[in-house]
């Protein structure tokens, strides 16, 4: 089967190509994409330019909503809509697949998720509700990374939770911090970011701090950062500084550059710091069950929606990479009408 795949070839130039596609395994057409800051860092080309010359030219996306076409193994029906797992492991490991080198991830290293149609493994898949909304559905996988960081810190925190805080108010500190409190409704959750406006949204929270104004006396047990950036230094001392004796750190902020840690404190307190990144199907499957049980979830969701672009060429495309460009909060998902 012909199938046209559209690739950025250079930063900010996309190209048409034709691929063949067999028809085995599960074919999916992509129906609503979103976004991610690791799609614009290469279509910005703010990666190393060794890194951008070994991977592209690539698909980007790997954040997407589709409806099944074909499934030869009977699984699936033709129309079933699904979210798609961008991690493709290759062999099994001793340590989540998530982790391991032996995995491949779309829109990283190969093809992502902007093309005609998409062929995955049945284990690659995981059929949503209709009545799912479709524009948050589509970063199913954002929120998913979230779920797998909430688990794993669930396991190891061996100190009270009746206090965490999250730092950052962006994206995924919002998806975080919701998670948190619908996982852990008695304790408080607390944000600590820069931006007021974003602050004021999230609604659902214990308590909003501007970074610059937190009460001296202030404590939590556990924390989540989730900056990013050359952000991650400060926000990672403030959270040293704060947190109880053996309490967890929580790392998701993704840096291009080394970001140095005070080790004497931690060593001091304590303190476990563990790092997330990326997620697999039982953290897929685990927010499509959390969605179901909790739909007001989606009303919360929903305010992160802040672009809808409608994706009909690759001049489209472009133009929906821009105006994410320039947008200071939320996400930005196409309407994928390829």
């Amino acid at each position: 089967m012909i199938n046209i795949v559209y690739r950025l070839k250079s930063p900010k130039f996309f190209e048409e190509a034709i691929d063949e596609i067999e028809l085995d395994g599960v074919i999916v057409r992509p129906t609503y994409l979103s976004i991610c800051q690791a799609d614009q860092r290469y279509y910005q080309g703010s990666r190393p330019s060794e890194i951008l010359e070994k991977k592209l030219p690539m698909a980007l996306i790997h954040e997407g909503i589709g409806e099944v076409v074909f499934d030869d193994s009977g699984e699936f029906e033709s129309g079933d809509k699904v979210v798609m797992i961008p991690n493709t492991p290759l062999e099994d490991d001793v340590c989540r697949l998530n982790y391991s080198y032996s995995s491949k991830f779309r829109g990283s290293g190969f093809d992502g998720f902007t093309s005609d149609l998409i062929k995955l493994d049945s284990d690659r898949v995981v059929k949503i509700p209709d009545d799912f909304d479709p524009q948050v559905s589509a970063f199913i996988e954002l929120i998913s990374v979230a779920y797998q960081g909430i688990s794993k810190f669930n396991e190891v925190a061996i100190t009270p939770k009746d206090m965490l805080g999250v730092w950052g108010d962006g994206n995924l500190g919002f998806i975080t911090a919701l998670l948190l409190k619908e996982k852990f409704p008695e304790s408080k959750v607390l944000i600590f970011g820069k931006h007021l406006d974003n602050l004021n949204l999230f609604s659902f929270a214990d308590g909003v701090y501007q970074i610059h104004n937190v009460p001296d006396d202030l404590a939590v047990d556990h924390a989540f950062e989730c900056v990013g950036s050359s952000a991650s230094q400060s926000a990672i001392e403030q959270i040293i500084d704060l947190i109880n004796p053996q309490g967890t750190v929580n790392l998701f902020g993704v840096s291009e550059y080394p970001i140095p840690v005070n080790t004497r404190m931690v060593l001091e307190k304590g303190l476990t710091i563990q790092g997330n990144s990326r997620s697999e199907r039982e953290d897929f499957v685990g927010v499509v069950e959390t969605l179901k049980q909790n739909p007001e979830l989606f009303e919360y969701l929903e305010k992160l929606v802040t672009n809808i672009c409608e994706i009909n060429s690759l001049n489209d495309l472009k133009e929906a990479f821009d105006k994410d460009y320039i947008s200071a909060f939320g996400k930005t998902v196409l309407k994928w009408n390829k």
